[in-house]
């Protein structure tokens, strides 16, 4: 892969999820940042997403668009999901160039590169400090050969439940409008916790090492350090290492998971027995039933058996 990209974009296209920031988001690209693009002469094409699956559909008209072989810079104005979309719409990651302006209520992404919540200084570090720096990009195969990929994170259980329920709620937007969204969170996270049966899973490390786990409630295979709204389940990340840094938990009680889970904000949740991190270049999973799936927090469906890869390298984020 060709890492010598230095200058500018000769176009830049943003894409805007206007619900992002609970409903700010097209407020904030009105009002700040097209303003200052303007205003900069900066040449770009814009697109506002109206729906689900929109992002992606609006990504591989531009991918299909521009000759073959040339860097798309891609500019996300949303959360983490709405990355995650962008990426499935890439056929080739390798030629995306991607710059991030947060405006989503977890920021697991930017949180762990740093990113500045203030949408100008987002898009000033992406204009004129930032650099294309090669990363890691995660895939998720299905038994059916269909695959998806994610940026921060992919998680099988448990904290995929979660997401599910969450993305659902009509509670959510309500709190988000008030600030109080990480409460939706909270109480369907304890909801899941308490109403979560008992599944046997087995991990295969890189075709070698096999793990079972009798009483699994979730894994999640981290790319980067942070997930579900600030949960540092994986202390040791490196998006540049080609390595995906897993982290499992099962075989441990429920009450004793009340005490551990908010010791992940600080990452010192692999004290208690019971969760236990591994390192793979790709990871298999079979459970006994079914279980949800995420992506960067986009779930999609059930299943009993998936394999996570790491491909080093293989997109450019503009940092």
């Amino acid at each position: 892969m060709n890492h010598s990209i230095s200058k500018p974009a000769s176009i830049y296209h943003f894409i805007i999820n206007p619900a992002s920031r609970s409903g700010r988001g097209l407020k904030i690209w009105k009002k700040q940042i097209e303003p200052a693009l303007n205003e900069k002469q900066v040449i770009y094409k814009s697109y506002v997403s109206k729906k689900a699956g929109d992002v992606t559909e609006i990504v591989r008209k531009i991918y299909y668009s521009v000759s073959a072989g040339s860097r798309i810079y891609i500019i996300v104005l949303g959360g983490d999901g709405t990355v995650n979309e962008v990426l499935q719409g890439f056929p080739d990651p390798s030629s995306l160039v991607l710059g991030y302006i947060p405006t989503g209520s977890s920021n697991d992404f930017a949180r762990d590169l740093k990113i500045s919540k203030n949408p100008l200084d987002a898009l000033n570090l992406i204009l004129y400090r930032a650099k294309p720096t090669p990363m890691d990009l995660g895939s998720i195969t299905y038994p059916d050969g269909i695959t998806r990929h994610f940026l921060v994170s992919c998680g099988f259980g448990y904290d995929a439940a979660v997401c599910e329920e969450v993305n659902r709620s009509v509670v959510k937007n309500v709190l988000n409008k008030m600030g109080l969204g990480k409460l939706t969170y909270l109480g369907i996270a304890l909801k899941q916790l308490f109403a979560a049966k008992k599944i046997s899973c087995k991990l295969t490390l890189d075709n070698d090492t096999t793990v079972t786990i009798d009483n699994m409630l979730f894994t999640c295979c981290m790319l980067h350090r942070f997930e579900g709204g600030g949960f540092m389940f994986a202390p040791d990340a490196d998006a540049h290492d080609g390595l995906l840094n897993l982290c499992a938990v099962g075989d441990i009680s429920k009450l004793l998971i009340l005490f551990a889970l908010p010791t992940a904000f600080y990452g010192k949740h692999y004290r208690f027995r019971g969760i236990t991190p591994y390192l793979a270049k790709e990871i298999t999973f079979e459970s006994s039933s079914p279980l949800w799936v995420h992506t960067d927090g986009e779930v999609t469906r059930k299943e009993s058996g998936i394999t996570v890869s790491c491909k080093k390298d293989a997109f450019f984020m503009l940092l």
